[in-house]
């Protein structure tokens, strides 16, 4: 069947991009417009303050870039930083790696806490680190709140606590892609300094909209910050965003489906929507768990509600399941990246999904894996996932009623 058309449609569960839903491609079917015109601030100021909600946030400051999390990556380490200071990062997956990569070659110095793949950061080790910087020469540290490729969520506010135990004025950078929108998320209570996130995942848009939020202490260094800037300067965006408008030309399709993804968002209700994730990450775990295998989280408290690692057997390649389920079931996963690069599968269970969507990709994750020749118990994962399901759905139900 090389080459035939694939009838039906593509199972899309990677971690991002994610499923985009027609509510949103509906909204975002709009004709070009003047983008400087009287009307436009009418579309956009609202969803600043709008975006400060999903950042849970009263004092930052929201900034939209077209552009992809990287490029709020870039914004925010050259907007308060200058060639020569020193960062502090745990690395602990590929995306925590390639956000130490960009500092550097930004001249920025990085000292690199190493952790075991399938771990998150260590706030002990860095409380530690930051006691030793007496002359408080570290200006940052640098945490991936979800590490995608490897199915980890680090505890940020405990970051916090170690900071404020070790009495350090270093900004808190917290790259939050794959978590905003679909782990909670609270900038001010964690005393975040700068947060970014991307429009392709928990917000349910296509790639294109990089968003980043500023706590009024970060915004205070970019005066004296040196690095180098142009597209990503933060200080011409406030200057035009405070009218609704822009320093150069936006992504206008994508405003109008941030719009409709913001109203949907706030229709199920944010504390829904990270408990819909949560119970749909713990009905993929159900599963792992009855396939005999393992996550690469190495504890549950580093497990993600947003995305599942998955190991395979010694002996066998992530990749080959990963082709398979393309090839045969039209079903997209993630691959195992850099250190884990054929180590595992990865099954991403976020944005607009429910039981049954994630119930196919489950299923076809086990026919993929004995296609290629990994023993699991023929309907396994996915009865296990279904009982979990019908379990937790009940209990709610009983919640309910006993109010």
């Amino acid at each position: 069947m090389a080459g035939a058309r694939r009838p039906g449609r593509n199972f899309l569960f990677v971690p991002g991009p994610t499923n985009v839903p027609d509510r949103i491609l509906r909204a975002m079917h709009v004709p070009m417009e003047d983008h400087r015109s009287p009307d436009f601030p009418s579309l956009t100021i609202p969803l600043f303050e709008e975006m400060k909600k999903v950042f849970q946030t009263k004092e930052g400051q929201v900034v939209i870039f077209p552009s992809s999390g990287t490029g709020a990556w870039e914004s925010a380490l050259t907007n308060t930083r200058s060639p020569g200071d020193k960062l502090l990062a745990p690395r602990f997956g590929q995306f925590s790696h390639l956000w130490i990569e960009l500092a550097r070659r930004h001249g920025l110095e990085v000292v690199v806490q190493e952790e075991e793949w399938g771990t998150g950061a260590d706030p002990d080790r860095i409380e530690e680190a930051l006691r030793a910087d007496k002359a408080h020469e570290i200006k940052g540290i640098l945490v991936v709140h979800n590490e995608t490729a490897t199915g980890v969520t680090s505890d940020v506010a405990a970051v916090r606590r170690a900071i404020d135990a070790a009495g350090h004025p270093a900004l808190l950078y917290v790259d939050g892609v794959s978590s905003i929108g679909s782990i909670d998320f609270r900038f001010d209570e964690w005393g975040v300094d700068l947060a970014i996130t991307g429009s392709q995942k928990g917000m349910m848009l296509p790639a294109g909209l990089g968003i980043l939020c500023a706590s009024p202490k970060a915004l205070a260094q970019m005066e004296a910050a040196k690095c180098t800037r142009a597209y990503f300067n933060l200080a011409d965006h406030i200057n035009a965003n405070a009218g609704g408008y822009f320093p150069y030309t936006p992504a206008l399709p994508l405003l109008y489906g941030l719009r409709e993804s913001l109203a949907m968002m706030f229709e199920e209700g944010l504390e829904n929507v990270f408990a819909r994730h949560r119970y749909l990450a713990s009905g993929t775990r159900a599963a792992v768990d009855a396939w005999g295998l393992s996550l690469c989280a190495k504890e549950p408290k580093w497990q993600s509600d947003t995305v599942s690692a998955i190991m395979v057997p010694s002996g066998f390649n992530g990749a080959d399941v990963i082709e398979r389920a393309y090839r045969r079931y039209n079903l997209a996963l993630g691959a195992g990246l850099s250190e884990v690069a054929g180590k595992l599968f990865r099954i991403g269970h976020l944005g607009d999904l429910n039981e049954l969507m994630l119930l196919g990709a489950i299923s076809g994750a086990e026919m993929s894996m004995r296609d290629v020749g990994i023993q699991v118990e023929p309907g396994s994962g996915v009865a296990a996932a279904q009982e979990y399901f019908r379990n937790a759905y009940g209990a709610a139900d009983q919640r309910l009623a006993a109010e």
